[in-house]
């Protein structure tokens, strides 16, 4: 920026005219000048980039932060535009005021320039000096400023790359966070259809459990009729049963009344007949013995060891009868239901030493349980051993006899 100054200055001071000691005196004063002017470069401390420090925070704010963040970039890069652009103004402000100066410097340097020659080599020296300071002051400016602008460049490419690398962390973070939503929602959803199927199957189930309830309610209500029924049909005949079985009692009861009174009838029929038959032999025993008597009292007139015999005969044979009536009554087992005036006959026979040879029945009762009871009396009762202690004379007589049956009475 300084030598393109200098070149100007030069050649408006050529078109003055004053020669050589005004050109020595302006390039003189113009190299103070420019020494006084120019700013060397120095190690100036950089303004702390704060964009590196949002940077590092990019992470964590959202979108909106970020469009302002850029923002305030825009604005705090505009702003060192706005510095950079009043600096040059200021130079060329103070060029132009330079220039001024050294105007009026050269027009009072030519009336001086006699007094000056003395100081042109100096001059000449100093301007060198002062062109070779300026080309290396304008050297390091552009340098200071390419490796401003590069640092700039640098500045803005990280900021870019933070920029980017933070966008593509964010995006990243939304996508995890897009994913992690995602999964978050497939996982709701799907628990929603496992809680939606689990309900549905608890409702199905619950369905189900209540119709298998409802049927087995009906099932058993509809058992419980069919028992009750049953019950009903059972308890009817059961009735039906029982009333006909009464009725049958009643008619078994009336028929068994007019059996009895058959019977009753028959007993006492046969009570009358066997009262004529006993009154009969007892007055044929009284004959019998009116006869044996008269016998008896014949056999005593004509034989009295004749008599004894037939009296101890007759006491033999009578006790044996009694034996064989005691020992059959004893065996005797006599049917149930069996009325008073049921009778049978039976007629033994005996071996000689008193054992059965065969009982038959000579009246039956009409009872064939009464008669067999009466039979088993008999072979129960046997042997009669006492046969043998009878005279043999009587023996012979009662080896055959009947037995006559009636419930509590045998004769």
């Amino acid at each position: 920026m300084a030598k393109p100054q200098r070149r100007t200055t030069s050649k408006r001071a050529g078109n003055v005219g004053y020669g050589l000691p005004t050109v020595l005196a302006v390039a003189l004063h113009l190299g103070l000048l420019i020494l006084s002017v120019i700013k060397w470069p120095t190690s100036e401390p950089e303004t702390p980039n704060n964009a590196i420090v949002q940077a590092t925070l990019i992470s964590t704010e959202t979108r909106t932060d970020q469009a302002q963040q850029a923002a305030e970039a825009r604005t705090r890069a505009a702003e060192r535009q706005a510095e950079e652009e009043a600096k040059r103004d200021a130079e060329r402000q103070a060029e132009q005021e330079a220039e001024r100066k050294a105007q009026e410097e050269a027009e009072r340097a030519a009336q001086q320039e006699a007094e000056r020659q003395a100081q042109a080599e100096a001059a000449e020296q100093a301007r060198a000096e002062a062109e070779r300071r300026a080309a290396e002051a304008e050297a390091a400016e552009q340098q200071r400023a390419q490796q401003e602008a590069e640092r700039e460049a640098a500045r803005e490419q990280a900021e870019q790359e933070r920029q980017a690398e933070a966008e593509r962390r964010r995006q990243e973070e939304a996508a995890r966070q897009q994913e992690a939503e995602r999964q978050a929602r497939e996982e709701a959803e799907q628990k929603a259809r496992e809680e939606a199927e689990r309900q549905a199957r608890e409702e199905a189930e619950r369905k189900a459990r209540e119709e298998a309830e409802r049927q087995a309610r009906e099932e058993a209500e509809q058992k419980a009729r069919e028992e009750a029924e049953r019950q009903a049909r059972e308890e009817a005949e059961q009735n039906a049963r029982e009333e006909a079985e009464r009725q049958a009692r009643e008619e078994a009861e009336r028929q068994a009344r007019e059996e009895a009174e058959r019977k009753a009838r028959e007993e006492a029929e046969q009570r009358a007949k066997e009262e004529a038959e006993r009154k009969a032999r007892e007055e044929a025993e009284r004959q019998a013995r009116e006869e044996a008597e008269r016998q008896l009292q014949r056999i005593i007139e004509g034989d009295s060891d004749a008599v004894s015999n037939a009296e101890q005969g007759a006491e033999a044979a009578n006790g044996f009868i009694q034996l064989v009536r005691r020992a059959v009554e004893q065996a005797w087992v006599i049917p149930p239901n069996v009325g008073n005036g049921t009778t049978a006959e039976v007629e033994v026979r005996l071996g000689p030493s008193g054992e059965v040879f065969a009982v038959s029945i000579r009246r039956s009762s009409g009872d064939a349980a009464f008669d067999n009871s009466a039979i088993q009396a008999v072979e129960s009762a046997a042997p009669f051993s006492e046969l043998r202690d009878l005279p043999s004379g009587v023996q012979r007589d009662y080896r055959q006899f009947n037995l006559r049956f009636r419930p509590g009475d045998i004769r």
